[in-house]
């Protein structure tokens, strides 16, 4: 399958088989993202990191939970940190804050469920 041709799934009622981190490519010195659900509900995003990339702290008003599909990173939940690799998850709380940062390059799926 062609992951460029991947759309946003916004409430259609579509079947793609894909790999998560086919959908996205590294690029040096920055973040790269694509969401592959956005609905009112939640969203789920998949990232490529370059070595040395990251998230600053921040939180939100929802449990986050990151799944780990290529590389190494590590995760820091209230200046706690997980290092965390392929096929690795980690919910995070929320209203704690965490931050993301790389260990090498790594991709992540992103998944935010708002209730």
């Amino acid at each position: 399958m062609d992951v460029a041709k991947l759309t946003l799934n916004t409430g259609s009622d579509h079947s793609t088989v894909f790999n998560y981190a086919d959908t996205v490519t590294y690029q040096a010195g920055t973040v790269v993202s694509k969401t592959i659900v956005k609905k009112e509900t939640g969203t789920i995003t998949v990232f490529a990191f370059g070595k040395g990339q990251g998230l600053s702290e921040h939180s939100a008003p929802f449990d986050a939970i990151i799944q780990i599909v290529d590389g190494i990173a590590e995760v820091l939940i209230d200046k706690k940190p997980y290092i965390l690799s392929i096929v690795q998850t980690i919910i995070m709380p929320a209203n704690i804050p965490h931050a993301v940062k790389s260990v090498t390059d790594f991709k992540m799926v992103l998944t935010m469920i708002r209730g």
